[in-house]
């Protein structure tokens, strides 16, 4: 059945593909975005753009929501006004987003909201399900956060899912695509001791996920959007140096990425074993479970 569908974060890696897709199952999409609308639709096709939530205020509603926007985390070193722009990007729009949506007539059915396996903080080699207890540290206050700004709708009867998405591997972009270069000339190499593990997932399943949650009414709360088969850096370095046909010797060695990198190397040498435990169980099937395929995909390019 065609929906009309709003999308924040529409013009990201993970936006354009969500974006085409549900297009292509014949939804209506509008897009919040602050590019041009000729940008936004070169970007994610016919859809409608709108620059500020505010012009969305006091309308009739639209039967989906999925809230994607955020600055990237990895874009910029940590300083403490970086720290508050991450925060506002996701914690303060997404609480606006709420409180426009309660001055529709017609609520949504679902609010598909976007969070990080960032919420578990570092679990070193434990084994991470959607109830594994955070470790307090930045990225799980952040997520924690925004998780809780999107759970405000539940009260009003919208079903809230909440997307803990791991790190994203897919064609043409991505974080993926800053490691391309040094490993095709056969500079790159594990982080750190390479003992941290990567939840690494496909774009393609991070995208069939949300329009899974989207369409399953029985699904509601958070999910762990990850492979069900995670790795070690050192793993993940391996299978990428071999799908390029390069070697991996060179190391970045834990101080020197602290010395450059600050409170945010963090993301790099600290991680969660996670696994997609609820979407595994309530049914959804990933069509790339294992690291080798999904990065032969990835860089088909």
């Amino acid at each position: 059945m065609e929906k009309r569908i709003l999308v924040t974060g529409g013009t990201g890696f993970i936006g354009q593909l969500l974006c085409q897709t549900l297009i292509a199952d014949g939804h209506e999409l509008t897009i919040l975005s602050r590019q041009p609308a000729a940008n936004v639709q070169s970007l994610c096709g016919r859809v409608e753009s709108v620059n500020e939530l505010e012009q969305l205020r006091d309308q009739g509603g639209f039967d989906a929501v999925i809230n994607l926007a955020g600055e990237g985390i990895a874009d910029k070193r940590w300083s403490e006004n970086r720290k508050q722009e991450l925060r506002d990007s996701r914690i303060d729009l997404t609480n606006q987003l709420v409180d426009v949506i309660r001055s529709w007539k017609t609520l949504p059915a679902v609010l598909v909201s976007g969070s990080a396996v960032g919420f578990y903080g570092d679990q070193g080699s434990h084994r991470v399900t959607e109830d594994t207890p955070p470790h307090d540290e930045f990225s799980h206050r952040l997520c924690s956060d925004w998780e809780q700004a999107a759970l405000r709708l539940e009260p009003a009867g919208v079903r809230v899912c909440l997307s803990r998405t791991g790190v994203v591997a897919g064609p043409g972009g991505g974080f993926l695509q800053r490691m391309l270069l040094p490993f095709k000339l056969g500079l790159g190499g594990r982080l750190g001791n390479g003992h941290q593990y990567m939840p690494w997932v496909h774009r393609d399943d991070v995208v069939a996920a949300l329009v899974w949650m989207m369409n399953t009414d029985t699904a509601r709360g958070a999910y762990n959007v990850v492979s069900p088969n995670p790795v070690t850096n050192r793993q993940f370095t391996k299978c990428l140096a071999g799908v390029l046909g390069r070697p991996a010797i060179f190391p970045a060695p834990a101080p020197v990425l602290k010395v450059a990198l600050g409170e945010m190397s963090r993301l790099l040498l600290t991680g969660q074993m996670a696994i997609p435990e609820r979407l595994e169980a309530e049914g959804f099937r990933f069509r790339f479970a294992n690291l080798g395929p999904a990065l032969a995909d990835a860089t088909r390019y």
